[in-house]
């Protein structure tokens, strides 16, 4: 047997692995390193996080990636390029964290990257009858295995999408396995670039889970605030937004794409949601001179009543009353006070973060992929049922040091 076999099989058998969950998200503002003690798997999964932090991307990174991100007409050398640069870098971010944490990349088990989302295509945004669904994460695992010397385990939604789902979102693994409680009807909503949500059944049968993109979260509130104020990366604590006052037909304009017809679940991503998108909906209304403060607050509450809006629906399914739900936010809308306090308006329910469950809000996605990866090497096959958007598959592709 191949050696490096032998050690993955080694691994599998451990009564706890230690595995680093890597995640950069759609703002593109850093990478979440996220070191984990993991055990069981599947249902018996059990986490503790051991180490996170956050580190920010230079500006000269977030600039090589936006040459690619969300393009259609990008420099096709570049994009290949940078897949190697970027995994290289993630490598060296991993190593750089250990070092500073005093511990040995001998003593983890596997990395566990997402990687970095340039392209998110779902057939329902890209409308080609002939070709799949399709999403694309630079940063190579085998670049990161072998500058690490860690068994890296990276391209987790390509599997998503063989099976029929549409790449996203992949929380509701992680969601199902770590945050489910029998006889709590729970909703794990997380607030990156894009906004998604996790159904969590008080049953915890994993066939009556449900997971869906809602819209945006941050990425237009990010994207409006660079715009009008270069030297931000984003509207800390909301205090443009709150200067603001929310733009009626503007919101409206906003809320008329057809994204938020269509039938859950759904994924969406940058591609469609971004600057172009809120001047195309302020010339659809009929003001192009909506001012900075007051475009910020009406895209706040666009994504505050999209968030609602999706949620009312998918419970309005259960059967359950939404007063018996209790919704765990993370992400970084968890931190805007303007949209956390109109979500709450919006929906009668009891609202804490996932701090409250031992997993920082911010670390969580981090951890949910250290959790894919638990169960590409230990876990089995949770069975999802043959609903579309969560297919029972094992996802992640294994890259070893040598």
């Amino acid at each position: 047997m191949n050696k490096n076999l032998k050690t993955l099989c080694h691994i599998a058998h451990k009564p706890s692995r230690r595995i680093i969950g890597l995640m950069s998200g759609t703002s593109l503002d850093g990478l979440d390193v996220a070191l984990c003690e993991i055990s069981g798997a599947g249902e018996t999964t059990e986490v503790t996080l051991v180490h996170f932090a956050t580190i920010d991307y230079t500006d000269d990174t977030k600039n090589e990636v936006r040459k690619v991100f969300a393009k259609r007409e990008i420099d096709f050398q570049h994009l290949a390029m940078l897949n190697e640069w970027i995994g290289n870098l993630h490598a060296q971010i991993v190593l750089d964290c250990l070092k500073h944490w005093q511990i040995a990349p001998t003593s983890v088990d596997a990395i566990a990257s997402h990687g970095q989302t340039v392209m998110h295509a779902p057939k329902a945004l890209h409308r080609q009858a002939k070709f799949p669904n399709a999403t694309l994460q630079i940063g190579d695992g085998c670049h990161m295995a072998v500058k690490t010397g860690i068994t890296t385990i990276s391209d987790f939604r390509q599997k998503h999408l063989a099976a029929g789902g549409e790449g996203a979102p992949l929380a509701v693994y992680g969601d199902y396995y770590l945050f489910g409680k029998r006889g709590e009807n729970r909703i794990l909503l997380n607030m990156g670039g894009i906004a998604n949500f996790t159904y969590l059944p008080a049953s915890m049968r994993a066939e009556e889970v449900f997971v869906t993109d809602t819209g945006p979260g941050n990425t237009l509130i990010d994207a409006v605030t660079r715009q009008y104020f270069p030297q931000l990366a984003f509207d800390r604590d909301a205090a443009l937004a709150k200067q603001g006052i929310v733009h009626l037909p503007l919101l409206a304009a906003l809320k008329e794409n057809p994204f938020f017809s269509q039938p859950f679940p759904k994924t969406t991503g940058p591609e469609l949601f971004s600057g172009a998108y809120v001047d195309d909906a302020k010339r659809a209304c009929g003001d192009i001179n909506v001012s900075a403060n007051d475009t910020l607050a009406t895209l706040t509450r666009f994504s505050a009543e999209t968030i609602a809006e999706a949620i009312h629906h998918a419970v309005a399914s259960t059967g359950v009353a939404l007063s018996d739900f209790t919704i765990y936010l993370s992400g970084g809308g968890a931190h805007n006070p303007l949209l956390v306090g109109w979500l709450q308006e919006l929906l009668a329910c009891r609202f804490l973060t996932t701090d409250a469950l031992a997993i920082s809000g911010d670390a969580k996605e981090a951890v949910l992929f250290a959790v894919l990866a638990n169960e590409t090497i230990a876990g089995g096959q949770s069975e999802f049922g043959s609903r579309r958007g969560i297919p029972s598959v094992a996802m992640g592709k294994i890259s070893f040091p040598s």
